[in-house]
Order: C-alpha cells, then sequence, then structure tokens
C-alpha cells in the first residue's frame, strides 16, 4: 500500500533542516544589519552555568574572543555561537540559553578576513562559524585614524578560521590596510556607533 505523506514528510524535514542550516549561517555572519543585542549587563547577571558548561567560566569578553577566534577550526564547539558585538559578546548555545559579556568601555574588537578570490558577506563576526579564504598566513595590517595617527602597523598572522582580529578605540573612524605578497586592500571600518559591524570581509588583496 502506498503511503503519500511519506515523500511528503520527507520534505518537509529537508525544508526545516534547511531553514535551521540557514538560520545559524545568518546568526553567525550576517548579511545586513541586524538589530544588536541589548547590553545592558547590569540588569542581566551573567549565566555562569552556562559559561561552566562550555569550558569558559572566569573567562571575560576579551579572554573568550581570543580563546575562541584563534582555536583550530577541527576544535570549535559546534553547539555554541558566540557572536561579537560592539557592546557585547553574546553567547548562544543549541539549547535556547544565551548570555552575554561586557565589551572593554574603550575598545571594540574587529575580524578583518582578507581574501583574494572568494569571501561571504558577514556584519557582526562570529567566533565559532564564520571562516575566510586566507588561513595561517601573515600579512602586514596598518590601521589609520582619520586624524593620521597610525593605531596599527605590524605583521600579524590570520588564525586558523582565515581572519585576524584587532582592538580598535571607540568613537573612531579609521582606515585599514592589509599587505600580503605584493597585494594590498584596504577597507574603513568605524566604532562610533552601537551597531557598527565588527567583521569585515570586503578587503580584497589586488
Amino acid at each position: 500500500m502506498n503511503h503519500p505523506t511519506m515523500p511528503r514528510r520527507r520534505n518537509l524535514m529537508v525544508a526545516a533542516t534547511a531553514t535551521l542550516t540557514a538560520a545559524l549561517v545568518l546568526a553567525g555572519c550576517a548579511t545586513s544589519s541586524p538589530e544588536p543585542e541589548s547590553t545592558s549587563i547590569g540588569s542581566q547577571a551573567v549565566d555562569t552555568d552556562f559559561l561552566a558548561d562550555h569550558d569558559l567560566d572566569g573567562l571575560d569578553a576579551t579572554q573568550v574572543i581570543e580563546r575562541l577566534d584563534t582555536m583550530p577550526v577541527a576544535d570549535r564547539p559546534a553547539d555554541l555561537i558566540a557572536s561579537v558585538q560592539p557592546g557585547a559578546l553574546v553567547l548562544s548555545d543549541d539549547q535556547n540559553r544565551e548570555t552575554q559579556l561586557p565589551m572593554p568601555e574603550d575598545e571594540v574588537y574587529i575580524s578583518i578576513a582578507p581574501y583574494r578570490d572568494q569571501t561571504h558577506d558577514c556584519y557582526f563576526h562570529s567566533l565559532t562559524t564564520c571562516l575566510g579564504e586566507l588561513t595561517n598566513t601573515e600579512v602586514q595590517v596598518t590601521l589609520t585614524g582619520d586624524d593620521g595617527d597610525v593605531l596599527v602597523d605590524e605583521v600579524r598572522p590570520t588564525y586558523d578560521n582565515g581572519f585576524v582580529g584587532i582592538w580598535v578605540p571607540r568613537g573612531i573612524e579609521a582606515t585599514l590596510t592589509i599587505e600580503h605578497e605584493g597585494q594590498t586592500g584596504t577597507a574603513t571600518i568605524s566604532t562610533m556607533n552601537e551597531d557598527d559591524p565588527t567583521c569585515i570581509t570586503t578587503l580584497q588583496l589586488t
């Protein structure tokens, strides 16, 4: 006896899986400016059980960012999303739990994925899901403020995820230049607003 509902159920399951996958990708590398999460940490206690469950207990935002962004891709937790926003590091997991860690008052973390051929849209950097083209590669990073002050001028390695991260003073606009093997790319970054992007994937080396 035929069961006409079976293919329909299978199609629904495939569609649901695709929708969930798309949601996770967008959560990690949003294609447009998302609404930043509320960062009033004083009225929202940090969920220490959440942090302990993900081996992050006792760490502040800068330490969590350092651990996750520099972690080999193969070792990154599949059940954790860590979204870097100007005001807070927003952590969520596959149990629909969420907590936030406040960012430093005077700095914002910006992640850059320089590329030659392939890139992706991104707005708030995800420490566990975003991947760039140039992995484990030394690049020259220069950051120059609008006033001409050179804020960063050094060689840094991209991480295993293809990104290089820099801490940028709040309240500025600056020009970022990255050089590698005779190729150069530039991008303008801003830390003026609460919804400024923390993920730069438009810097092409040419």
